[in-house]
């Protein structure tokens, strides 16, 4: 059983890092069900376990904070829902690389909902949306904007931390750093790309695709 809690207010990240590292030694030990916790977070930088200093480039501008995560400086802010994946790999398969995939599949799921073509990158972490409507990079690379960003974290083969979609976040908040290290293309929202979509829709969105990209292991 996998419970889903959704938090209206933004919680504050340290917050939000501390109750997701007790709730996943909880799913390790037997003592808590699954979970997936949506919310949002107030204005901030996290840097992962590969964040890259040079990749910081308004450090003054919003609270930054280091985090145990794998990946490089990401923006959480109002209008991004933030999915944390708490899940308990033992039963669901020691496998990371895996467990990644499915994220990515997750996000590409919900986008096809609002019929948004949802797309990987070799090289590149997360999920890309194809901007044939914009010139291409000066290289002639066509351009690319991201608009989920993943980074997770597993303990005790638990998962927590988990995915990020830009539904209608200020993308100029993005500027004060390099996200995700990848430098060239842009960041854009689903509100950004014309789809007057809701945080409500978005969120019967992920739950009505989670089935398809972590099927329950114990169903027959």
């Amino acid at each position: 059983m996998v419970e889903w809690i959704t938090s209206d207010d933004p919680v504050p990240y340290p917050d939000a890092v501390a109750w997701m590292e007790g709730r996943a030694g909880a799913i390790a030990r037997g003592a808590a069900d699954e979970c997936i916790w949506l919310l949002e977070h107030p204005p901030l930088y996290t840097a992962g376990t590969s964040a890259n200093p040079a990749d910081l480039r308004a450090p003054n501008r919003f609270p930054v904070y280091q985090t145990r995560r794998g990946g490089q400086y990401t923006y959480h802010g109002p209008g991004q829902r933030v999915a944390y994946v708490m899940l308990d790999l033992n039963r669901r398969g020691r496998d990371i690389r895996r467990f990644v995939t499915s994220l990515e599949t997750w996000v590409i799921a919900a986008l096809a909902e609002f019929n948004l073509r949802g797309e990987i990158r070799p090289g590149r972490v997360g999920v890309w949306i194809a901007r044939p409507d914009h010139a291409p990079l000066p290289d002639g690379t066509p351009r690319e904007d991201k608009i989920a960003a993943i980074g997770v974290r597993i303990r005790k083969w638990v998962s927590f931390h988990g995915i990020s979609i830009n539904l209608d976040p200020d993308l100029d908040h993005f500027d004060g750093i390099v996200p995700c290290g990848i430098s060239g293309h842009g960041v854009t929202s689903l509100v950004d790309l014309g789809l007057p979509v809701t945080m409500p829709d978005l969120d019967l969105a992920l739950r009505r695709t989670f089935d398809t990209a972590f099927p329950d292991p114990s169903a027959p």
